[in-house]
């Protein structure tokens, strides 16, 4: 039997590694581009900061340091250069898909930080291994700008693993729309039509504006945010602004809510304020062909009917009346029940016959008193 030399004792006294294999080994110099691992071969494992992290221009040598032990996958035995080309990366990601199989077959929560802002949505990572969230997983309702998210943690759900495809996707939506039903069992449990809330605008559009009353959306109609008139709902109300207001109506998971309080109702006393007989001032609202709406208060509109403008003939409104212009009437009708007030200016203007008959009388008493 022929002797071993020292170069072939020393050779077979290293293990022997292959491609795909496991390996351990201590961190015996760093870079900041690479890490280098004794592994207890014969030639040292390196792993490039490409295999180490998905970070572009991470420095490694805040990251890892002399001495630390760690576990990695062997790539290639000889990498051209007698070393061992290791991956850190790869192989977290695949215990991070082992992670992620798991959850999604127990449909497990998962919390993650978002990595990065896609066109379509976001990319978390759990334990090395990417998940994509599309957009229209993101939210229950739609989201525009999804940069508010970078760097925020967020809870998901698995609902598609298919890591040979590379795809894995989460979903956050289904998370937000059960938590909302949750939240909409307990408020509609204990809520009912005079209650009133505090929220927060949530959207406003040109019909009215949806207040988040805790999880729940109430909508505040245009024709109940005030007992006036409100021509654009987004001159009231901005978006993130708090409010109290009342709940009128509840219709399965719909509420309607309204400002008009009923202490702020301007048809209240009515019968005092508005009585047949009274003169008031009011301003020229709105006007049609028969007639001008005469606004006496917020909330409170009176018709004066073409007829009753002037004992002149008087075409229509328009052609005497002006929008915004203040008159002065008298209420000759009031109907309380159906919220209708009827106004004249005509019934304040002297009769045709009266100011002959002044001009005579002051006639003769200027003449009695010449003769005096």
């Amino acid at each position: 039997m022929s002797e071993l030399t020292f170069e072939q004792m020393l050779e077979e006294s290293f293990k022997t590694i292959r491609n795909g294999e496991v390996v351990d080994g201590t961190v015996i110099d760093v870079k900041p581009d690479e890490i280098i691992l004794n592994i207890g071969y014969k030639a040292d494992g390196i792993i490039t900061r490409s295999e180490y992290t998905n970070e572009a221009n991470a420095d490694l040598t805040t990251m890892v340091s002399v001495g630390d032990t760690m576990t990695a996958k062997v790539l290639k035995v000889n990498d051209g250069e007698g070393q061992v080309l290791l991956t850190y990366k790869r192989l977290a990601a695949e215990k991070g898909n082992e992670r992620l199989k798991e959850a999604f077959e127990n449909h497990e929560v998962l919390k993650a930080p978002v990595t990065q802002i896609l066109g379509g949505g976001l990319s978390v990572v759990i334990d090395e291994a990417r998940v994509f969230i599309p957009a229209s997983l993101v939210s229950d309702t739609y989201e525009k700008d999804l940069s508010k998210y970078q760097d925020q943690e967020i809870e998901f759900v698995v609902s598609e693993f298919n890591p040979r495809r590379n795809r894995v996707i989460g979903d956050r939506r289904q998370l937000l729309v059960a938590e909302r039903a949750e939240k909409q069992k307990e408020l509609f449990a204990k809520i009912q039509p005079g209650d009133r809330m505090e929220g927060t605008v949530k959207n406003v559009t040109d019909f009215g504006a949806f207040i988040d009353l805790g999880g729940v959306d109430g909508l505040l109609h245009i024709s109940e945010m005030s007992w006036g008139r409100v021509e654009n709902p987004k001159k009231v109300f901005k978006v993130g602004e708090n409010v109290e207001v009342m709940i009128k109506e509840i219709h399965d998971t719909k509420i309607a809510l309204s400002l008009k309080f009923p202490e702020t109702n301007p048809w209240a006393n009515a019968a005092e304020k508005y009585a047949v007989g009274t003169v008031l001032e009011g301003k020229v609202a709105r006007m049609t062909d028969f007639g001008a709406f005469i606004e006496l208060a917020p909330g409170v509109d009176a018709l004066l009917h073409v007829s009753q403008i002037s004992k002149a003939h008087v075409d229509k409104p328009s052609d005497v009346l002006s929008v915004g212009q203040v008159i002065t009437a008298k209420i000759v009708d009031l109907n309380e029940a159906d919220k209708k007030i009827s106004l004249s200016m005509k019934a304040l203007e002297p009769a045709a016959d009266e100011a002959p008959e002044m001009e005579g009388v002051e006639d003769v008493a200027e003449e009695g008193t010449v003769e005096e």
